[in-house]
């Protein structure tokens, strides 16, 4: 997956634990295990609002976009259908 989830570097910076977390943000410990892990395929914006309330970050702090095997990285969005430069 392109979408790397760093709850555990959050985490690890503001010393906090996955069980104060959990309780803080209100969801269960087997699922913040699976946001650290990196195993999640998902998140609900509305957890991810909590999450940052919670290690008070913004979510380009958790969330970060790795390019796959044999994807181009690019800067630059794709041109309209139509329209020329």
């Amino acid at each position: 997956m392109a979408i790397i989830i760093n709850v555990d570097v959050m985490l690890a910076k503001r010393k906090m634990s996955v069980t104060e977390l959990s309780e803080r943000v209100g969801i269960t410990l087997a699922n913040i295990s699976i946001l650290k892990n990196g195993r999640a395929r998902a998140i609900r914006l509305d957890t991810l609002d909590k999450i940052c309330k919670a290690l008070d970050c913004q979510p380009g702090d958790i969330l970060e976009y790795v390019p796959e095997d044999g994807e181009a990285e690019s800067n630059t969005p794709p041109q309209a259908a139509g329209h020329q430069t």
